[in-house]
């Protein structure tokens, strides 16, 4: 017999392995027909599963947030059967949920294009109309590999191979068409629904790597409702307008080039921007952090010390350096973070306990290696700035410095715009890590503590455990701030690394003279300015606030009877601090305001023979047909007060 717990606490006795759906027919055929799937102790599990030990057991219907990954799991499989009924020979290879959807991984000789899904869709509602079972079978290796190799499945042989003998092989059959998959599924193909959408074609190469042969992927997306399908479609053609490598043509702010793959060529407007928010992050640092540089370039044997050689080599740029002698035959590693630097900065000279909390920050520039096709834009670079710093500190100053870091990070985020909720995530230890078993049971009992703490103090903040996603050194908490179309974006970090400082030997003289390692705090509140810049460009869809905006204004001249007011007016904007430029070009002015909101200019100020002999301005807002006509020393007046960065507007209203 097993014992089974339901939901509500009550346990009840069944026979060794009784499938869950038997259990839900018997409680009601209701629950057997609207349940597609059960979870045993928290795991999804099909239906038809035999249940072979005692288990807290819970029904999933359609309707259930677990249920939306089965629901495009198996959206996958019925686009792979399109496509064999449609194109007979094609290879289907894998076909993974992924964020916001599916995809599938197809090998045939002609690629797909944009027109062939509409038609694959019409041919995956016909398969969905049948409502065929899912019916799992466990073959044994061998016969799976006859099979798919008589269909001439060659990448399925493949993938057989590459499961772990204590596997099974389990294969998924939907009618006659069937799959190798690990499951699990939901109880017939009807429960997909009609809520799905193929959204694009791409290219990929099999298993990732450039040398082996570049397959036909097709992404889609599905939900339990047509009304949050239509709602997540909304949102896409939203983030379209939005795109932030669109807006960064449209506004001048930066380019890629193949030359220097993953790393960004700033123009003039974008590297204002930028410059802007470091002066934003270095004004909020002033007083609490000392602000360092260590080295773009540092010897192999550092990052063995740290780790990084070890658990993270194959995302770091390495370089021998070319001297002739043996010697001077070095390997060197381009950071690709900042703490073992500033661990050596640490070092340098004794530390009392009494200098304890020393905060060092830094804007540095890292590389990072990157897929080529897992770059895009600023949101996925080689190379970037991290706002960065390292907290050393007692054990006992721990939790106070995470609750500082943590209300730095909501107040920038405010302060950028994004005040809407935040999830504030903490991942835990992952499988390969330093540091023994205590320390980690340590650091990750601390930063339980401080989660419940911040859950507390703030009700925008929402909880999660992200399990195994922490560094190789420490656990960490992830900050999920959520922009203006609802979409998540992960920025902000503190890690707590018991593990470094111990490696390097770090300590501080304790009061009764001993040498004691700190603690060490890794935090990051934009994390990677080129992300976040691209972030922050997306949620206002290019339409800056003043401050931020890299041309605050511009001068338009109706005629050339104002080019000599423009002028006055152009020197008077620069002296009160704005950055303004002046179009005297002979156009007309609707040509004129047109280019300009192209490029988002928040403000034109246009002048003509009226305003000169009156000395006013018309000013013309981002986004608005009304003129505001205000005398020249008032609209400067008015814009510098606006343009004033949020932390600057508060200390100044503290007075």
């Amino acid at each position: 017999m097993v014992a089974l717990t339901f939901p509500d606490g009550a346990r009840r006795d069944y026979p060794d392995n009784i499938t869950g759906l038997d259990i839900a027919k018997g409680i009601s055929p209701s629950l057997a027909k609207r349940t597609v799937a059960m979870a045993l102790d928290g795991v999804v599990a099909d239906l038809a599963d035999p249940i072979a030990k005692d288990a807290r057991i819970e029904f999933i219907s359609r309707e259930d947030p677990r249920a939306l990954e089965l629901i495009r799991h198996d959206a996958a499989h019925v686009l792979a059967e399109a496509v064999q009924e449609l194109w007979p020979g094609t290879q289907v290879t894998i076909g993974p949920v992924i964020e916001n959807g599916f995809y599938y991984d197809f090998s045939r000789n002609e690629p797909f294009t944009p027109d062939d899904l509409p038609v694959i869709e019409k041919k995956m509602k016909e398969i969905i109309a049948r409502d065929r079972p899912f019916t799992k079978e466990v073959w044994s290796r061998d016969d799976a590999k006859r099979v798919f190799g008589d269909k001439g499945e060659h990448f399925k042989v493949e993938l057989v191979d590459a499961i772990p003998e204590d596997q099974q092989i389990k294969i998924y059959k939907q009618g006659d068409w069937f799959d190798l998959c690990r499951g699990p599924h939901m109880t017939s193909v009807g429960k997909v629904g009609n809520a799905f959408k193929l959204m694009r074609v791409a290219g990929a190469y099999w298993r990732g790597d450039s040398n082996n042969p570049m397959l036909s992927r097709i992404y889609g997306t599905a939900f339990a409702k047509q009304d949050e399908l239509d709602a997540y479609l909304k949102q896409m053609e939203e983030a379209e307008k939005r795109d932030h490598r669109k807006l960064g043509r449209e506004m001048d702010l930066f380019h890629f080039q193949e030359e220097g793959p993953g790393t960004v060529f700033w123009h003039a407007n974008g590297w204002t921007i930028f410059q802007e928010i470091i002066a934003y992050m270095r004004r909020r640092l002033k007083g609490d952090y000392q602000e360092v540089n260590a080295p773009q370039m540092l010897d192999k044997s550092l990052w063995e010390t740290s780790g990084h050689w070890q658990w993270y080599r194959e995302s770091m740029f390495a370089a021998q350096s070319a001297g002739d002698e043996a010697e001077d035959k070095r390997w060197f590693a381009i950071k690709p973070m900042n703490c073992p630097g500033h661990v050596q900065i640490y070092k340098h000279g004794l530390k009392s306990y009494r200098e304890l909390p020393i905060r060092l920050a830094e804007f540095g520039i890292v590389h990072r290696y990157e897929a080529s096709g897992a770059m895009h834009g600023l949101l996925r670079v080689r190379a970037f700035t991290q706002d960065d710093a390292h907290i050393f500190c007692t054990e006992d100053q721990l939790a106070e410095e995470c609750l500082k870091i943590n209300d730095l990070i909501l107040s920038t985020y405010s302060d950028f715009g994004f005040e809407g909720d935040l999830v504030v995530k903490l991942s835990t230890r992952p499988d390969k890590r330093v540091g023994s078993d205590a320390a980690w049971d340590h650091a990750e009992s601390v930063m339980q503590n401080v989660l419940e703490t911040i859950a507390k103090s703030n009700n925008r903040i929402k909880t999660a455990i992200n399990p195994g996603e922490g560094a190789f050194y420490g656990p960490k908490f992830e900050y999920v701030l959520r922009d203006a179309i609802g979409r998540d974006w992960q920025c902000g970090t503190t890690q707590v690394d018991f593990n470094l400082p111990e490696r390097f030997d770090a300590f501080y003289i304790a009061p009764d003279g001993s040498k004691k390692t700190p603690v060490m705090v890794h935090r990051a509140i934009c994390g990677s300015l080129e992300r976040f810049l691209g972030v922050v460009l997306e949620h206002y869809a290019g339409h800056l606030p003043l401050w931020l905006a890299p041309k605050q204004a511009v001068v338009c001249t109706i005629t050339q009877d104002g080019d000599a007011y423009a002028a006055d007016v152009l020197a008077a904007a620069r002296k009160a601090g704005l950055r303004v430029d002046a179009d005297l070009r002979n156009e007309k002015i609707n040509y004129k305001v047109r280019e300009h909101s192209l490029a988002k200019v928040p403000v034109l100020l246009v002048v003509g023979k009226k305003e000169a002999e009156t000395r006013q301005v018309s000013i013309r807002r981002l986004g608005s047909d009304k003129q505001q006509v205000m005398s020249l020393d008032d609209a400067l007046t008015m814009l510098v007060e606006e343009a004033l960065p949020p932390d600057v507007k508060r200390e100044k209203a503290r007075g």
